[in-house]
């Protein structure tokens, strides 16, 4: 008898253990549920300005010209709603408005620091949109979960969807369906195709990351996948034929428009500073929604020097330009685009960068985009790779130990690029100027990994945005970093991207430039020229790559046996050591 009773007070004790943390969650639930109401619009549906500033404070740029037009759902083609409905949301139309496994990843991301999860339903992202902010807190997460309840009760699915619609952010400064059909597809949203309204709402995703006139090649695999993505689920759910979704084909998107003030380098400059807030952690929505005072890390003057001289590398008589006939001034080849970015090794900071003569004509980025080969700028990496192989006690150098030495290094080539057995030797995988300036920079830092960066900081009312330290811990050996760096100015010229003899040190009669030392060489199929200029204080990469003006497509330099990159590095020196008063004479 006393045994039983004995269990009984166990079982008892275990079911009290048990059902008391569930009635507290559950009345924990229930004020929640009853205390949090549904708030009024949020201001940031109404956009503010962004200010871009120079390191100096003087301004550089004010972005925010919102393109939002809200059209009533019955506007928008069924076949384009359920793309939406299929890219985010399948159980859309049958769920109680809330994720609860989707909300328990994002607060355990937010408390751990692990960034964004996806996860939300369709309401919640319009309340996340249209109610709250964009900022990744506990207590964001938490409102937008009760809120969320009380607008699928009170509100139906069409409201919902059409609100949602209208309040996505979509990229390019566009906000809504309407704004993104006529930004990316010159269209009004009721003359959407599916496979066109499948790419907006792939586009949700990462609007940035996804535009298709910045994509870089992996960005764009993965933009296309998620298309498919969309319409595959779309097959599934019984709303697209089958033999149809076979015979669609990839919409490309029209080119984009920039505002007046990102014309000249200002855009590209602006172009940088929002990807590093991004990647920061900033929301696209969020930084798109406005009041943010930002500070760039590049000089003004240094970014007025390396403009002008990459601009007289393009047109000087050395490189196979041409004079006219009317004013015997050298004329720009058409086909050649030119990027370069400016590196303190020391502090990580871009003290200059040049995207391109004028982000009107040309929208994509040069000194970011990775689409072209890497070539003899690569060299020192497999260099690096080599003297740590050999300490290391190995006497060959693999594909594996050279991509992980060039992961180290800041690489984020395509991995598809390490699949050719030549490919990691000869430099074959694309690069940005950016991504080699960051490579050369933790050679020139001894190896301590510097990550470049454009921004000094950040600020929107009391919110502050941390940034990453752009300096980082060694990642490649003192000694191997040394002769890694010192062999990009001193080595023989690669011919073709031919990887160099590991045996043979550094020449001493390495060039010299203007105070500086550099090496430059063309990639192997001839679309790029590539330099390395480095000074005690700054390591700048600068690149031409053939791209033809009619096509926009990939082509073969010609006329660069003068090394024009070598002469924009001479020109960029002597401008930076002119006088102050002879720059502003300039």
């Amino acid at each position: 008898m006393r045994m039983r009773l004995r269990r009984l007070l166990t079982w008892r004790k275990a079911l009290i253990a048990f059902v008391t943390p569930c009635l507290l969650v559950l009345a924990a639930f229930t004020v929640l549920y009853l205390v949090i109401d549904i708030p009024r619009p949020n201001e940031q549906v109404k956009a503010q300005s962004n200010v871009y500033l120079f390191a100096d404070g003087s301004r550089l740029a004010r972005t925010g010209e919102v393109n939002r037009e809200p059209v009533p759902l019955d506007r928008v083609p069924e076949d384009v709603r359920r793309a939406f409905v299929a890219a985010e949301n399948k159980d859309f139309y049958s769920d109680s408005g809330v994720s609860l496994s989707g909300t328990a990843r994002g607060v355990f991301s937010t408390l751990t620091g692990g960034g964004k999860q996806g996860g939300s339903t369709i309401t919640q992202q319009y309340v996340k949109n249209y109610y709250l902010s964009q900022e990744q807190t506990v207590t964001r997460k938490v409102k937008e979960l009760f809120i969320s309840l009380k607008v699928d009760r009170h509100n139906s699915k069409d409201d919902i969807l059409a609100g949602y619609l209208n309040s996505s952010y979509y990229g390019r400064l566009a906000y809504g369906v309407q704004a993104a059909a006529r930004t990316y597809y010159g269209k009004e949203v009721e003359d959407l195709g599916v496979e066109e309204g499948a790419y907006l709402a792939a586009l949700l995703q990462a609007p940035s990351q996804y535009d298709w006139a910045v994509a870089s090649p992996s960005d764009k695999q993965k933009a296309r996948a998620r298309w498919g993505y969309v319409l595959d689920n779309m097959v599934g759910e019984g709303w697209l034929d089958k033999d149809e979704r076979r015979r669609m084909r990839f919409p490309v998107p029209v080119p984009p428009r920039a505002s007046a003030e990102l014309a000249g380098d200002a855009g590209y400059l602006v172009d940088t500073a929002r990807r590093e807030l991004i990647a920061a952690g900033v929301g696209e929505q969020e930084l798109a929604g406005g009041g943010w005072r930002i500070t760039l890390n590049i000089d003004p003057d240094r970014q007025r020097a390396l403009r002008e001289a990459v601009t007289a590398g393009l047109t000087s008589p050395g490189d196979g330009a041409e004079a006219t006939a009317e004013t015997e001034t050298p004329r720009r080849d058409p086909d050649r685009q030119a990027g370069a970015v400016s590196v303190d090794p020391e502090s990580g900071r871009i003290v200059a960068l040049y995207g391109g003569d004028d982000y009107f004509n040309h929208y994509l980025n040069n000194a970011t985009r990775a689409d072209y080969q890497a070539g003899p700028t690569f060299a020192p990496v497999v260099l690096a790779a080599g003297i740590e192989a050999k300490e290391n006690g190995r006497s060959r150098v693999g594909r594996d130990m050279i991509r992980q030495t060039a992961k180290k290094l800041g690489m984020t080539a395509d991995p598809a690029g390490f699949a050719a057995p030549q490919a990691t030797s000869l430099g074959l995988m694309g690069a940005s100027p950016l991504e080699m300036a960051g490579v050369h920079a933790t050679l020139a830092n001894d190896g301590k990994k510097v990550t470049p960066s454009i921004v000094k900081s950040a600020r929107r009312g009391d919110r502050t945005v941390e940034l990453p330290e752009a300096n980082g811990e060694r990642v490649v050996d003192s000694a191997s970093a040394r002769f890694a760096h010192a062999s990009a100015s001193g080595i023989p010229r690669p011919v073709g991207g031919t990887r160099p003899d590991m045996s043979v040190p550094p020449l001493a009669d390495a060039a010299q430039v203007g105070g500086g030392t550099g090496a430059s060489g063309h990639t192997d199929d001839r679309k790029a020229e590539w330099f390395i200029g480095s000074t005690p204080e700054e390591v700048t990469s600068i690149a031409l790559f053939g791209e033809s003006a009619k096509t926009g497509k990939q082509v073969a330099l010609t006329g660069v046996e003068d090394d024009p990159t070598e002469y924009i590095w001479s020109v960029y020196l002597k401008a930076r050591a002119a006088e102050p008063a002879e720059r502003e004479g300039s």
